[in-house]
């Protein structure tokens, strides 16, 4: 399929996606011979685990059941000899949970022992694609919204096979018999475990069809339960994609030119040669069309001393050099200019309206600053490369290496690795940070160098380095009634696009980018002209967790809550007119936040008040309720309660620690300090110390809260972001006397 380059999934994106999903034939499957052929390899029991699928594939088109290789249990069970039964995944982890989760999913179908459950990431290879969009993915919290039914009937396959298996060792109708924990028991009690009947389950045909449990039986599903990976992570054992180590592996850092494309002028590279340990000073290119030195030594240290020693200088005359402060004053006077519009109401009502707004909003840059930087480790062989990284899009970022190392995709191994964070920054249309270290790789084999490359990036590199939610400014003008009835909403807005340029420069609409302004005007039924710019700026940007409702949600949660406060309405009972019958999951969370954080009903301390916000992204709604202060010039939260309203919520501990996350990210917005600016071209913060995130002092208390539903999961990575800074900047309004209009919080 052609849209295979696709991370973070904003909605317009998941539409197009679905749309060109609807007509791809990806009905190749794993025919039974060779999945039984497979299957005997390497003493392997129920599965062949992520390796060696595409060899499965090249055997035969369709198997006996006529299945997709994404609805093959081959791929994704294995179990041992001893009962023990690996999952893999077909998205990576990297935080969100999403390897307890669908492990859990699949073990419930399965009925497998919990505790004797272990996951394992795929890699590139067609049965690790998403079953609805037909690419590999994680993003745009899509994980467990597809995934929810497919791991389902894998683990159902799985589970009918192995009772098969038992049924025709002890000659009874397989419908008298059930499992149990990873048993298959008989009417007259025999037991038989999955890894004595695992082997002989292979000779069973996959059925094409299975019958799920009704979810009142679900004894894992739905039930709070702790992560996987805790107990590694928290010992600090678990191995991430930067603690690759392949045999005779020398590790690489690049120098990247100052101003974003700029390309070198001069280099004195001699002493960086005479630091002891490193091998190879190479010229590279880097993104935007620059050009970057590439130090390759024994290890990381030797490396970053190399570059240290570099005497390089960048020619920058040709390149633009954004000035953050001029930027800003560029993009206010686009604000008055007319441009593509995306709704275009009456906006006659404007001038005879009896109460006005004219606000004005400002978002900066900001940088993803995942806690692992980007790394990517490159092994060369004879027409032959293997990789290893955490990316959020395998099949992708092996086309784009192969297309640098000169190789077939075929040619490429993508292995997977657990990532430590990444918001989006590892989803990359360019796969910028894969295709770095694979010109990096080849370009030391042609220095005479053959041994694996992992090109590592440091935090400084990592914030400085491009590829930024984009800086945008908004202008409201709203004219509304005494009750709060909006009459006419003149609205624009500015900022870069973020598909322009990329394989997705299809979505963009009359001149618009439709991820800009996802959650504009939605869900409140006012009638809006919005008047959308985008400008060209030397500044690459991507999405970020939650793309345009980062900014959306802040400019409608924000007026809406104005309106109120103007007409002299309780905010939480005009969001709830304003939905009506419309909208009840909106309905349905915010009253839950509300009734659990005791708004209207318990009295703050002095100094204290509420501020409420909901937004839907990504098919969830969040809403959030907040109490805030303002001491000494700056906004604390104090305590801040979520309404989450997702579906069926499949690891409730899971949704609670990504609601909390998401939380802590969307407060990070609100910081003093907590922006990318640019002076002279060159970007201004390198580290935490001037890159502002929330430390432990920052957090408030959190409780999150669950609508109850049995419809089928939705996304919640990104979804519990964007309404807690609105919210934060509605309760710090009432404190200040005057509403906030910029991010991050700008009091003074």
């Amino acid at each position: 399929m052609l849209i295979e380059h696709l991370p973070e999934l904003p909605r317009a994106l998941q539409h197009l996606a679905e749309r060109d999903a609807a007509h791809a034939d990806t009905s190749a499957a794993l025919p039974r011979r060779g999945f039984l052929k497979l299957a005997g390899l390497g003493g392997l029991a129920l599965g062949l685990g992520p390796l060696g699928v595409a060899d499965a594939l090249a055997q035969g088109a369709a198997s006996a059941a006529g299945l997709k290789p994404t609805q093959q249990p081959a791929s994704f069970v294995q179990i041992a000899p001893d009962g023990g039964v690996t999952v893999t995944l077909n998205r990576l982890e990297f935080g969100q949970g999403i390897g307890t989760g669908l492990a859990m999913v699949l073990a419930e179908e399965l009925d497998a022992d919990w505790s004797r459950v272990q996951v394992r990431h795929g890699n590139s290879d067609p049965a690790y694609a998403d079953p609805l969009y037909g690419m590999h993915l994680t993003g745009g919290s899509t994980a467990m919204k597809h995934s929810y039914p497919q791991y389902r009937e894998l683990g159902a396959r799985a589970r009918a096979m192995l009772v098969a298996t038992a049924a025709a060792r002890w000659k009874l109708d397989a419908a008298r018999l059930r499992t149990e924990s990873g048993q298959v028991i008989a009417p007259d009690g025999r037991r038989a475990g999955y890894g004595e009947l695992a082997e002989a389950a292979m000779a069973q045909p996959v059925p094409a069809a299975v019958t799920l449990k009704d979810p009142k039986d679900f004894r894992l599903i739905g039930r709070a339960t702790g992560r996987l990976d805790a107990r590694a992570k928290s010992s600090g054992q678990q191995d991430f994609g930067i603690d690759v180590k392949r045999p005779g592996q020398l590790t690489a850092v690049v120098a990247h030119p100052p101003v974003f494309g700029a390309r070198l002028a001069s280099l004195d590279d001699s002493a960086a040669r005479a630091v002891r340990g490193v091998r190879a000073v190479l010229r590279v290119p880097v993104a935007a069309g620059g050009e970057g030195v590439a130090v390759v030594a024994d290890g990381y240290w030797a490396a970053r001393q190399g570059r240290d020693a570099l005497k390089a200088a960048w020619a920058t005359e040709a390149v633009e050099k954004v000035d953050s402060t001029r930027q800003r004053a560029q993009y206010r006077a686009l604000l008055d200019q007319p441009g593509p519009r995306a709704f275009d109401a009456d906006l006659a009502p404007l001038a005879t309206a009896p109460h006005r707004i004219e606000a004005e909003f400002h978002f900066p840059y900001l940088a993803h600053a995942p806690m692992e930087p980007l790394n990517c480790t490159v092994q060369l062989g004879e027409a032959q490369a293997e990789i290893w990284t955490g990316t959020q899009f395998p099949g992708g970022d092996a086309r784009a290496a192969a297309q640098v190392l000169g190789l077939k995709p075929e040619q490429v191994r993508m292995n997977v690795q657990m990532a430590g964070g990444g918001f989006g920054r590892r989803g990359v249309p360019s796969s910028d940070f894969v295709v770095q270290a694979c010109a990096i790789a080849r370009a030391a084999r042609a220095a005479g160098l053959s041994a694996p490359i992992r090109t590592v990036w440091s935090r400084e590199d990592d914030i400085k380095g491009g590829q930024y939610r984009p800086m945008h400014v908004h202008r409201a003008r709203i004219g509304f009634d005494a009750q709060g009835r909006v009459l006419a909403w003149d609205h624009a807005l500015v900022g870069q696009s973020i598909v322009s340029g990329t394989f997705f420069e299809g979505m963009v609409k009359n001149g618009i980018d439709p991820t800009a302004m996802e959650g504009m005007r939605e869900p409140y039924p006012f009638p809006m002209r919005l008047t959308v710019h985008h400008p060209k700026v030397n500044v690459p940007v991507l999405w970020w967790r939650s793309v345009g409702s980062t900014h959306t949600a802040f400019v409608m949660e924000t007026l809406v809550d104005e309106i109120a406060r103007t007409t002299k309405q309780d905010p939480v009972a005009y969001r709830l007119a304003l939905f009506g019958d419309q909208h009840p999951r909106h309905r349905d969370a915010l009253k839950l936040a509300v009734e659990r954080s005791g708004y209207g009903r318990r009295a703050l301390p002095a100094g204290r008040a509420w501020g409420v916000a909901v937004h839907e992204s990504f098919s969830t709604v969040v809403a959030w309720v907040v109490e805030a202060s303002v001491q000494d010039g700056r906004a604390v939260l104090h305590k801040a309660t979520a309404g989450v309203h997702c579906n069926l919520a499949v690891n409730p501990r899971s949704i609670e620690a990504q609601i909390q996350g998401a939380g802590v990210m969307g407060l990070s917005m609100c910081l003093p300090g907590a922006a990318i600016t640019l002076k002279d071209g060159v970007v201004e913060q390198s580290n935490f110390g001037d890159f502002v995130v929330p430390r432990l002092t920052d957090t408030p208390e959190f409780a999150v809260h669950i609508v109850p539903s049995a419809e089928p999961p939705t996304g919640i990575g990104e979804p519990g972001l964007p309404p807690l800074a609105p919210a934060f900047a509605n309760a710090v309004a009432q404190l200040v006397g005057r509403p906030v209009r910029e991010l991050p919080f700008a009091l003074a």
